[in-house]
């Protein structure tokens, strides 16, 4: 059945959960190095997606979901509780559809999929903007007290921001009550540290990191395009991905990676 199979079900739902577990036990990423973190996350999802449908039966007649789950069975590593305290489990959480209530699903999901309570630090990436605007603070506010209402609950130990100038994120901590503990760099677009952005961090005791993500992570786009090529014949347009995570579990006296996995959400936007 495989293709049709999953075609079928992605026709009834609506939404959609990809887990791709835990990424260092998939023998076939293990041969390719992907050249960008896009490329990375497009290969995941393909990869998932195919190996999902694949394994489809055919005993459908009576299997509506309104949420399916796609995950490859085999790469699927939840932690083991006795280990928890020598593990620590970072994530970045990249909202692709302008919604702060996905931060709470994004956090649940994760904490669920690693068979954790509660994750160590979650870094957001400021939500897509129209063209021609700035991020602001206000822009910026619900996805923060999303945040917070996690840390709050305990859900979430740290929180951090991505790409934020001093001026904002200066701006970010003084109205928070959770304050930033970490703040991310893009080095592709600045090559040394702004030396005020330095001395802010210093001075607040706001960790500054860098990365190479691009802007958009994953667009609308991309995901359908990946849709469809995984899945001949679906409907991918009526797919929009909502959010990405991506997280990465550490051993902390070692500074290795024990665990490295993306986890998304989509829903169906049926005409």
């Amino acid at each position: 059945m495989g293709t049709e199979g999953a075609r079928a079900l992605l026709e009834r739902a609506g939404r959609l959960t990809l887990q791709t577990g835990n990424l260092l036990n998939w023998g076939c990423l293990r041969k390719k190095c992907p050249a960008t973190p896009s490329e990375e996350v497009r290969d995941c999802i393909q990869k998932t997606l195919s190996e999902w449908s694949s394994k489809i039966g055919q005993d459908l007649n009576q299997e509506t979901l309104e949420v399916l789950e796609c995950t490859v069975a085999q790469a699927i590593e939840k932690i083991n509780p006795e280990e928890r305290d020598e593990l620590k489990v970072s994530a970045k959480l990249f909202i692709i559809g302008p919604n702060s209530s996905s931060i709470r699903d994004a956090a649940d999901l994760a904490c669920s999929a690693l068979g954790v309570a509660q994750l160590d630090s979650v870094i957001i990436a400021p939500p897509p903007i129209e063209d021609g605007t700035n991020l602001s603070l206000a822009y910026l506010q619900p996805y923060w007290q999303e945040l917070e209402n996690l840390v709050q609950n305990k859900k979430i130990v740290a929180i951090g921001t991505s790409d934020l100038d001093k001026t904002l994120l200066e701006q970010l901590y003084l109205w928070a009550q959770v304050k930033p503990s970490s703040n991310q760099v893009n080095l592709a677009s600045c090559c040394v540290m702004p030396p005020d952005l330095t001395a802010f961090a210093k001075e607040r005791d706001i960790q500054l990191l860098t990365h190479n993500d691009p802007k958009e992570l994953l667009c609308e786009a991309s995901f359908q395009e990946v849709l469809q090529e995984s899945i001949q014949n679906v409907k991918a347009s009526e797919w929009i991905p909502l959010w990405l995570l991506r997280y990465s579990v550490i051993v902390k006296s070692r500074g290795i990676i024990k665990s490295k996995g993306y986890i998304m959400q989509a829903k169906r936007n049926a005409s």
